[in-house]
């Protein structure tokens, strides 16, 4: 009968660890370690960036990118933060920085400025659920339609709360503001897509 060894045990182990324990393994030269961080993250991170950039070939453009700056950088991760907040804040950043390049969108501004924090009222997640507005293909291609023209920093926080199913925390790690402004966005994006929605079922 064969002996299993120490790498043994811990390939048969990999798939129980923890994104950190992962991460860690892949400094030692695991390369079964990353491609498991790698396969838990890829949908996750493609469905945010292609609803980001609505762009299938830069969103998957990117997603490659994410995954060999967390490899170049993996010696730089700090338990401060997650691993999930961590790639996530690599990928929103060349997010962000493509959606800057291309300049396809004009900022809007909703009402007169003043400090979002004062504006962090948190409306419940009943209100503006994707699962709970749309009734039929039809509704979810507007909702879909209706997200892409959210100023950026609204659209990003509605993406990461209500469709990637994110923490505040988590969000606010990720697009580094404090929690009270990313419930701030998150109201004002909501409150800007029922607007609109309500007005395309009132016209339909």
């Amino acid at each position: 009968m064969s002996v299993l060894t120490k790498k043994d045990i811990e390939q048969v182990d990999l798939p129980r660890m923890s994104d950190e324990a992962l991460l860690s393994s892949s400094l030692e030269g695991n390369l079964v370690a990353f491609d498991l961080l790698v396969d838990r993250y890829y949908d996750r991170l493609y469905g945010y960036l292609i609803r980001f950039l609505k762009d299938s070939d830069t969103a998957e453009d990117l997603l490659q990118e994410t995954f060999l700056r967390v490899w170049r950088k993996r010696a730089e991760f700090k338990n401060i933060a997650s691993f999930s907040t961590w790639i996530y804040t690599i990928a929103g950043n060349l997010a962000r920085s493509e959606w800057r390049r291309r300049k396809r969108w004009r900022m809007l501004r909703i009402g007169p400025s003043r400090n979002e924090e004062e504006a962090a009222i948190e409306l419940p997640d009943a209100g503006i659920g994707p699962d709970l507005i749309v009734e039929n293909r039809v509704a979810i291609e507007e909702l879909t339609k209706e997200v892409h023209k959210l100023p950026d920093r609204y659209r990003e926080v509605v993406i990461l709360r209500d469709i990637q199913g994110m923490t505040y925390e988590e969000i606010a790690g990720i697009v580094q503001v404090p929690v009270g402004t990313v419930k701030s966005r998150l109201n004002r994006g909501r409150l800007i897509l029922q607007e609109k929605l309500g007005k395309w079922h009132e016209s339909t």
